[in-house]
């Protein structure tokens, strides 16, 4: 298993919080966006969504853009470059079907 699985697992399936780690990743990979809009858009806590954030840019898993407020956030182009991976491990925990908005696709929650 390679270094970045391992971690990808660790960070969405083995620990609290993963799920919600999860669709950051999905909703930046559809619209980078800032941490308020993020928080909009999830229906998360700002606090939440932060605290998520830095998680993921400290595993550089994503990428800030430039500037101290208002950053916009992107997936980084290590996570873009082994996003099947991410998928896989969505799929090993059956949250293959996981949208952004925390529904499965079709509308179901």
């Amino acid at each position: 298993m390679s270094a970045l699985k391992r971690l990808l697992y660790w960070l969405i399936a083995g620990s609290e919080g993963g799920l919600n780690r999860a669709r950051i990743i999905l909703a930046l990979k559809e619209i980078p966006c800032n941490s308020n809009k993020l928080a909009e858009r999830l229906g998360l806590n700002y606090k939440t969504v932060r605290h998520h954030l830095d998680v993921l840019e400290k595993n550089e898993l994503i990428i800030p853009s430039a500037g101290k407020y208002g950053k916009v956030y992107f997936i980084s182009p290590l996570l873009e470059r082994e996003y099947a991976t991410f998928q896989e491990i969505l799929a090993g925990i059956g949250q293959n079907e996981l949208s952004a908005d925390g529904t499965r696709r079709g509308g179901e929650q």
